[in-house]
């Protein structure tokens, strides 16, 4: 496996045990729908929440939650919208993002932003 891919699924493990620990509620890992992913569906309590992960080693061009590119933001809003009609969701939705900085295999640092971003906005 590519040094990046096995950066990007160490970090999205991370993640998901970092939503554990907090209380959430882990439903789905890596959803796919059409050309999009979504790397983590958890709820929050009663609130549905679709998490973007991006971890990188180093921060040199910036931090790595500000990786989510407009585009991004836009599959992730239409794979929420296939996966909540298949759930047959109505109720409050949000989307995170998981900053992941790991320079070393002992130093990581995690920064979770709920509610980083609002659907058409």
């Amino acid at each position: 496996m590519a040094k990046h891919l096995e950066t990007g699924k160490k970090g999205e493990d991370l993640a998901v045990q970092f939503l554990k620990d907090k209380g959430y509620e882990i439903l789905e890992t890596n959803w796919r729908f059409r050309r999009s992913e979504v790397d983590i569906i958890a709820k929050d309590g009663l609130i549905l929440v679709f998490v973007e992960v991006k971890t990188r080693s180093y921060d040199y061009f910036g931090k790595p939650e500000s990786f989510v590119s407009a585009r991004k933001k836009v599959l992730l809003q239409d794979a929420a919208a296939a996966y909540m009609h298949e759930i047959n969701h109505t109720w409050e939705i949000r989307f995170d993002i998981i900053g992941i900085l790991m320079p070393s295999p002992k130093h990581i640092e995690i920064n979770h932003f709920e509610d980083a971003f609002f659907p058409g906005l």
